[in-house]
């Protein structure tokens, strides 16, 4: 099928990660809520591949939009969808009404409280947890629960008052050993709320602690030969490696509330705004805000959300958000969380602002290269602290074995891009011993020596692979040259990817996420592989052909050419003249058969 350009464009720029989409029709209506493990591929599929249902091939045609929310898991895409779903209603997707479809672990409030799964949630004071993928992951949770912390499962009224009547009797389970029966005195409340205390731990996701135990009972059961309890608790593992203790896009601490994550690239804001209802995402948007004056990012959020509130209907009393405006709402309040479910559902926002940049980067990268280019220039110029664009940027990297073939790469990009063809090489001459100090003083002296020489383009960036002796003696080179202090020269250090400037001693970290690092380790890697890919020509060239090129007379063609056809130096050895005229000619197959044969040869 045909796909639209637009459609095209945005199938190349989804993020290869676990999230949920959303298609619109022309008329922005909501036409399907889809999850996938894999956003890219999944959404991609659709319009790909030949589909026998009518209905999802009419669903395709009527798609517009494509909107993504990205997240952590592919379970949490499963619950947002769910979510998304039931809120939306969207025409292509099966009716989801019943809000008791995943399983919660309740901690009862009431004296001595009792831990049970429930898919229902009351609102009667008790703690719920969740919710959880399987009720096979909640059950196993529990039995290792019930089995290290005995707690009660009856439902009488353990009230001092009761207790101290003493109208009750130990049962069963005390007397097979899963309650220490505090109906009767038996296990103090201090005693009790100790074991709740650490129930709650392991259950917020503390699971690490879990399974080392369990694995030592499983080694234990292995050592006694009881290999069926073994393979029981070995079962218990593998299904609580597969839980997972807290979802982020559900949350039963939640009320309603909104949440606004922004990040910013020069003039432009990307912002991401969720609408939380009973703890559930159930609706999201993405906006883009450029600056057109000198707006502050103050002016900039509130102008966002104003306007994301009324296109959700959001009514809600409070919005989190990464910092506090200089201004409010009416009646609503700002609130910077700094942990806990609040911080979780800000964090998710802001991952989903920054794809949200990445993904319209990548769309104008498709559809308009120069303006890409353009405003990635400009923010190398302003991260680099540049007086102008980085047009070209040459790196240097040196490559030697134990101070033997020593060389020198230079690598370019023009325009952010390789520009492979000015790549360069550089035997060194000068420099006696692995000493690369000296071996990037001689090859930054050369090449700039000849750049002002010729005339040719100048680069506006100098990337030094390596600290602050390699960036001091290729500053030594610039300083001869009369060039020091003319073109922007930097040395990136590959432990910690630090950034240095000639006679600063601070180093400049730069975001690992941003695309100024990202191009200066492009042209680094580049001039890397560029470099040892020489290095590994000229030491095999130098180790294969030192026999040959001991005779006088025989250039490195020759040598090269005579062992490609004999492929060793023996056989060339054992080759008569007549063979080896055929190779060489009948000069030079003559001095290598006399070299060989101690100068007894035939004419």
């Amino acid at each position: 099928m045909e796909i639209p350009a637009h459609i095209e464009t945005l199938l190349k720029t989804l993020p290869e990660k676990p999230g949920v989409y959303r298609y619109f029709d022309m008329d922005e209506n909501i036409l399907y809520v889809g999850k996938a493990k894999n956003l890219k591929k999944r959404v991609s599929s659709y319009f790909t591949k030949e589909h026998d249902n009518s209905r999802l091939r009419l669903l395709v045609k009527k798609i517009a939009d494509i909107k993504t929310l990205v997240v952590d898991t592919e379970y949490d895409a499963l619950l947002l969808e769910n979510n998304l779903i039931k809120q939306l209603q969207p025409r292509y997707n099966v009716s989801l009404k019943d809000d008791k479809t995943y399983p919660w672990i309740c901690l009862k409030k009431e004296p001595f409280p009792r831990l049970f799964y429930t898919r229902k949630k009351i609102k009667d004071g008790s703690e719920y947890f969740g919710p959880y993928a399987s009720v096979t992951s909640v059950k196993t949770l529990l039995a290792f629960i019930k089995e290290n912390f005995p707690l009660r499962t009856c439902t009488l009224d353990l009230s001092e008052k009761k207790i101290a009547e003493k109208k009750y009797r130990a049962c069963l389970d005390y007397h097979i050993g899963t309650c220490k029966a505090p109906c009767i005195s038996l296990q103090t409340r201090d005693e009790y709320d100790g074991n709740i205390s650490r129930i709650k731990s392991i259950i917020r996701g503390n699971i690490g602690s879990v399974i080392r135990e369990l694995k030592q009972q499983m080694n234990g059961y292995s050592e006694k030969m009881e290999f069926e309890h073994a393979q029981e608790i070995k079962e218990k593992i593998e299904s609580l490696e597969k839980y997972q203790a807290k979802s982020m896009v559900v949350s039963n601490t939640i009320e309603e509330l909104d949440v606004a994550g922004m990040v910013k690239e020069n003039d432009t804001y990307f912002i991401t705004y969720f609408r939380v209802v009973k703890g559930a995402i159930v609706a999201s948007q993405s906006v883009e805000v450029k600056k057109k004056l000198d707006e502050t990012d103050s002016d900039i959020l509130l102008y966002a959300v104003y306007d994301m509130r009324t296109e959700l209907q959001s009514t809600s009393k409070e919005i989190v958000a990464s910092f506090y405006p200089e201004s409010e709402f009416p009646d609503v309040k700002f609130f910077v969380p700094k942990a806990g479910d609040k911080k979780i559902l800000l964090d998710l926002s802001i991952r989903n602002a920054e794809q949200h940049r990445i993904d319209k980067n990548r769309q104008l990268a498709l559809t308009n290269p120069e303006e890409h280019t353009g405003r990635i220039l400009q923010q190398m110029k302003k991260d680099l602290r540049m007086k102008e664009e980085p047009v070209r940027i040459d790196c240097f990297d040196n490559s030697n074995i134990q101070g033997h073939h020593a060389v020198s790469a230079m690598t370019v990009f023009i325009n952010a891009k390789p520009a492979k063809k000015e790549y360069r090489h550089f035997n060194v001459k000068t420099v006696e011993g692995p000493d690369d100090f000296a071996t990037m003083e001689e090859v930054i002296y050369r090449r700039y020596s000849r750049v002002l020489e010729e005339q040719t383009g100048m680069p506006q960036l100098i990337v030094i692979d390596g600290g602050k002796g390699q960036l001091s003696a290729a500053c030594n080179s610039l300083q001869k040259l009369g060039l020091l202090g003319k073109i922007t020269i930097i040395g990136i250090a590959k432990r910690l990817e630090e950034i240095f400037y000639p006679g600063d001693p601070i180093p400049l970290y730069l975001d690992k996420r941003s695309e100024t690092l990202r191009i200066i380790q492009h042209i680094r890697d580049e001039a890397h592989r560029f470099g040892i890919t020489h290095h590994r020509k000229k030491r095999s060239k130098s180790t294969i052909t030192t026999e040959l090129n001991e005779i006088k007379g025989i250039s490195d063609a020759t040598a090269q050419k005579l062992l490609s056809e004999f492929k060793s130096v023996k056989r060339i050895k054992e080759t008569s003249l007549e063979e080896l005229e055929k190779i060489a000619g009948k000069a030079k197959a003559k001095l290598v058969y006399d070299h060989f044969k101690g100068g007894l040869s035939s004419n």
